[in-house]
């Protein structure tokens, strides 16, 4: 198990192991992401936003806003209407 000690003012120093396996250089940026009370993921936050256009392929039609928030409102009204019973 890789470990790394907390200084005075709050720094770890990541060790190198961990560093290539995250693919992580000096400016990348990193998030702690709590999976459950008291532990918590370490991610690397080096991808831009760019990088997810396609991940969810072309939408088989366009949407219109009005068709969404039509949409909502019919869920937000059904979600009020489960919580009433």
């Amino acid at each position: 198990m890789t470990t790394a000690t907390l200084t005075s003012k709050g720094q770890i120093t990541v060790p190198a192991a961990v560093r290539e396996a995250l693919g992580v250089v000096v400016g990348d940026r990193v998030e702690f992401v709590e999976v459950a009370p008291g532990r918590y993921e370490f991610i690397a936050a080096t991808r831009p936003v760019t990088a997810l256009k396609g991940m969810f392929g072309k939408p088989r039609r366009a949407v219109s806003i009005d068709e969404m928030n039509a949409v909502i409102a019919r869920r937000g009204a059904s979600a009020k209407d489960a919580t009433k019973k």
